[in-house]
C-alpha cells in the first residue's frame, strides 16, 4: 500500500511539480535576457557602418528566409541576415487590443517557441525582434547564436514601443504544472499502477491492493470530479490572479532598468543612445498627466485596481527640453522604442514588493485548495473502495 501511495506522489506530484519550477526557472531567463538586451545599443545604419561586431539589438521586418537557416530582416535603410541556428526563436501572439493594460491577461498571450525550420511558415512583413552578437561572416555581419550568447528572435504584431511591456508580461507558463515533463510522468505513473495491479489480480487476499492501485491509476482525474471540482476552480481563479500580479510585479520594475540602484523614487540615467531618462514620484498626479492617460498618450503600465488607492504616482521616460510638455515637467516619450514611457500608481519598488507578497500568498492559498479538492474526492472514493473490499 505504501508503495502505490509512494509511486502516486512521486510520479503525479514531485515529477510535474519539478518541471513546473524549471519552467518557470526558463521563462524567467527569457525575460531576463530580453530586458538584458535593452540595454545594449540600437543597430541603425550609422552604427552598422562604424561596427566591427559585439552585442545589438534590432527591430525589422521579416523579409525572407534562405539556405533553410539565414532569416532576412529589413527596416528603413538596413537589412541584415540573421543566423537562426542555435537561436530561440519565439512567436508572440497578435495583439487584441492597443493598450498595454487592456484586458490584462497574460495567459492568453504567452510566446510560443519555434524552431528554426518553422519560420518559413509566417507571413512576410511581420514584425522581427533580434538581439545578441553581430559578427562577421561571409564577408558581411550576421547575428549569430554564440554557445553562451545565443540570439533572441521574436516574431511578433504591433506597435514597436509596446514590444517590451507586451513581452515581459506575456513572457510566462500558462499551466506550469502541464510542462514537457507531465505527460511522461502520467504515462509512467499510470503504467506502475497498473502493474501493481495486475500483479495481484488474482490473489483474492489483496483485493484492498488492486482496488487501490486501479484507484491510483486515475488520481490525474480527482481535481475534475465532484465534490471538489468546485475547489479546482477556486485554485485555477486564485493561480490566474497570482500570475497577473507576478507580471504586474515585472512591469513595475521595467523603468527602473534605466535608473541608478538605491536611488530612489525620483532619480535619472541615461538610455543607451545617450539620451536622459528620469523616473519621478509625486503624491498627487498632475493635471496634464491626467489629461494625458485619459487621452491615451500616456501609456498606464499597470492597472490602476491592481494598487493601493493612497498610492501617489510614478511618471517615467525621458527628461523633458525646454518647452515640452509645459511646465509640470512631465517626462517625454523616448526615441528608444524599448524604453519604457508612461506611469505606474505607486512607487515601483514598493510595488514589486507588495505584488511579490501577494502572488506568493495567493499561491500557496489555491495549492491548499486544490490539495483539499483532491482529499475530499479521494475520501469519498477511498470508502467505496473500503467498503467493496
Amino acid at each position: 500500500m505504501l508503495v502505490i501511495i509512494g509511486l502516486a506522489v512521486f510520479w503525479y506530484g514531485l515529477v510535474p511539480v519539478a518541471g513546473a519550477f524549471v519552467n518557470r526557472h526558463q521563462w524567467r531567463v527569457f525575460r531576463r535576457r530580453f530586458d538584458d538586451l535593452r540595454l545594449e545599443p540600437f543597430l541603425d545604419y550609422a552604427a552598422y557602418r562604424r561596427s566591427e561586431g559585439g552585442l545589438y539589438r534590432f527591430i525589422g521586418g521579416f523579409e525572407s528566409v534562405t539556405d533553410g537557416h539565414t532569416l532576412w530582416i529589413r527596416n528603413d535603410d538596413l537589412t541584415l541576415p540573421v543566423s537562426l541556428a542555435g537561436s530561440h526563436t519565439y512567436v508572440l501572439p497578435m495583439q487584441e487590443k492597443d493598450e498595454l493594460t487592456g484586458g490584462f491577461d497574460p495567459g492568453k498571450e504567452t510566446p510560443a517557441r519555434i524552431n528554426w525550420n518553422q519560420v518559413t511558415a509566417l507571413t512576410e512583413g511581420a514584425r522581427v525582434f533580434v538581439g545578441g552578437a553581430l559578427l562577421p561572416q561571409d564577408n558581411r555581419l550576421t547575428f549569430v547564436s554564440e554557445r553562451d550568447n545565443p540570439l533572441l528572435v521574436i516574431f511578433y504584431d504591433g506597435p514597436d514601443r509596446s514590444l517590451t511591456a507586451r513581452t515581459i508580461r506575456a513572457g510566462r507558463k500558462g499551466n506550469e504544472y502541464w510542462n514537457f515533463i507531465t505527460p511522461y510522468a502520467f504515462i509512467l505513473g499510470a503504467f506502475s499502477q497498473l502493474l501493481i495491479a495486475l500483479n495481484f489480480l488474482n490473489r483474492p487476499a489483496f483485493k484492498l491492493t488492486v482496488l487501490t492501485a486501479f484507484f491510483a491509476l486515475f488520481i490525474p482525474l480527482l481535481p475534475m470530479i465532484p465534490p471538489g471540482f468546485a475547489l479546482t476552480v477556486l485554485y485555477k481563479r486564485l493561480w490566474w490572479q497570482a500570475r497577473v500580479y507576478r507580471a504586474c510585479r515585472d512591469l513595475a520594475r521595467l523603468p527602473l532598468k534605466y535608473l541608478p540602484s538605491n536611488q530612489a523614487p525620483s532619480s535619472t540615467g541615461f538610455l543607451p543612445d545617450g539620451e536622459l531618462y528620469m523616473g519621478v514620484y509625486c503624491d498627487v498626479l498632475p493635471d496634464e498627466a491626467k489629461a494625458a492617460i485619459e487621452n491615451r498618450t500616456l501609456p498606464l503600465l499597470i492597472p490602476e485596481k491592481t494598487a493601493d488607492k493612497h498610492h501617489g504616482w510614478y511618471l517615467c521616460g525621458t527628461v523633458p527640453q525646454d518647452g515640452e510638455n509645459g511646465a509640470a515637467g512631465i517626462p517625454c516619450e523616448p526615441r528608444d522604442v524599448f524604453a519604457i514611457y508612461g506611469a505606474i500608481p505607486g512607487n515601483p519598488e514598493k510595488l514589486a514588493r507588495n505584488f511579490t507578497r501577494l502572488a506568493y500568498i495567493l499561491e500557496i492559498i489555491s495549492w491548499v485548495a486544490l490539495l483539499v479538492g483532491i482529499s475530499l474526492n479521494t475520501f469519498f472514493i477511498g470508502t467505496i473502495i473500503v467498503l467493496l473490499s
